[in-house]
């Protein structure tokens, strides 16, 4: 697979390196601690987290967050937002049964160990606060996610497909949320994510990561299987592998005494890459992009280079910029035009327009195109689409986007969540994307890409 081949816009990046090094040591920032990151098919998003813990008692809603009130969620904590790395591929780790108890064993998240607990939680959704230990002689899947994450959300098939098979036999499946973006942390829109997803099973706010940091967590998603004696057995990071992980529930629920022998049912089938992807010469796929500053800068500082290649960019945060898109634009890279605020997880359209003359654009290999937008006033407000200067059509635009009369294709955007922008019937090399708003509300703070095949 390639991403960017590592001599294209080279001297760009390096030209950027420099400017960061020699801004941050003129303002004296703090380091910046961010890595790269993917989020292509079967990978697993990674991040470290340094956030203290909260010992108060959440509140608890009812199912799939009816009658959702706010919680106790300690007001005004600073959290250092996780900061995703790149997984080259999808882990699974599972051990034997032992004879025989060890008598002082490891607690953590590692296959082997006596489960960590569930901790420092803000709030719960679907179900009164749970702990491993009183779910001790079930077979528990912990499941790490967030809810803008897309690999996170192609599992949710799955996670509901065990749910329905093996709740009645012994399984509970707990999810704990841990937030990528600050609107994450917000209970509302975690609740109303749950209902979005049909997500009956029960939902732990991790505001904080103390669960994340009890299991020594690094991805989203990550599931890590408990048996009945609390013990992690198995561990998956990423998407894919779904009939061992199913084979591994099953052989979990065996050891508690359940008969399923007889139940006849088939595995899960991993998704299918699609064909025109393998079938390209110098395939490529256009790696998870963040338009925040946060992990820009550090992006800008790899091998890789920034996620953003205008110096605008860099050297004026948080203020209004204008920002000039060139005639050549090297690809895989956000590029933005007109008057633009970086801040450090989005960066948003700064003032109204009339013409959808300002916009943000990115030249991107994939078969789709997911991103992540915010409304701040929660008014909403349309982001008109083109690729190659042509609008969508109902053969190749994403699940939200709208086909207007005259055939613009636009998505509404009221509240800060993911968008599925592009569904093109087969894997594309080097289209441009462009997208345009009027709103100064318009703010951008990913894009995701894959290369899954499309479904029919």
């Amino acid at each position: 697979m390639v991403v960017l081949p590592t001599q294209e816009g080279r001297p760009s990046r390096e030209e950027l390196a420099a400017l960061i090094l020699s801004a941050t040591e003129a303002k004296d920032q703090p380091a910046e601690t961010a890595a790269d990151s993917t989020a292509e098919q079967g990978e697993a998003t990674t991040a470290p987290a340094s956030a203290q813990g909260t010992g108060s008692k959440p509140p608890v809603l009812g199912p799939a967050g009816a009658g959702a009130t706010p919680g106790d969620a300690p007001a005004g904590a600073q959290v250092e937002t996780p900061a995703p790395e790149v997984a080259e591929s999808p882990t699974a780790t599972a051990v034997a049964p032992k004879a025989t108890a060890e008598p002082a064993r490891r607690v953590g998240g590692r296959v082997g160990d006596q489960a960590a607990e569930i901790a420092g939680i803000v709030a719960w959704i679907n179900s009164e606060p749970l702990t491993i230990k009183e779910l001790a002689g079930k077979v528990v899947l912990v499941d790490f996610w967030t809810y803008t994450c897309i690999n996170c959300i192609r599992t949710f098939p799955f996670l509901k497909l065990w749910h329905s098979r093996y709740e009645d036999d012994g399984l509970v499946i707990l999810g704990v949320h841990a937030p990528e973006f600050d609107f994450e942390r917000d209970l509302d829109n975690v609740v109303q994510a749950t209902q979005d997803n049909s997500i009956a099973w029960p939902v732990a706010l991790d505001n904080n990561y103390v669960t994340w940091r009890n299991y020594s967590n690094r991805f989203w998603p990550a599931k890590y299987l408990i048996d009945k004696d609390g013990i992690v057995r198995y561990t998956h990071f990423g998407e894919g592998q779904y009939a061992e992980t199913e084979r591994k529930i099953r052989e979990l629920l065996e050891e508690t005494g359940v008969d399923l022998s007889g139940d006849g049912l088939g595995m899960p089938q991993d998704q299918v890459i699609d064909p025109g992807y393998r079938s390209t010469r110098n395939a490529e796929i256009t790696r998870e992009l963040y338009a925040g500053y946060t992990r820009g800068r550090s992006a800008a500082l790899s091998s890789r280079g920034g996620y953003v290649v205008q110096r605008e960019y860099y050297i004026n945060p948080d203020v209004a910029a204008e920002y000039k898109v060139p005639d050549e634009l090297v690809p895989h890279a956000i590029y933005f035009n007109g008057s633009w605020v970086s801040g450090p997880e989005r960066t948003r359209h700064a003032k109204e327009s009339k013409n959808y003359e300002e916009y943000l654009t990115i030249v991107y290999s994939a078969r789709s195109v997911n991103a992540v937008l915010t409304s701040e006033t929660g008014k909403p407000y349309k982001v008109r689409i083109t690729v190659d200067g042509e609008f969508l059509t109902e053969e190749n635009k994403g699940a939200d986007v709208t086909i207007g009369p005259g055939g613009e294709s636009f998505v509404l955007v009221d509240k800060p969540r993911l968008f599925n922008i592009v569904e093109n019937p087969s894997y594309v090399r080097r289209a441009r994307l462009q997208m345009s708003s009027n709103s100064a509300d318009f703010g951008l703070f990913a894009f995701t890409f894959g290369v899954y095949q499309k479904s029919s």
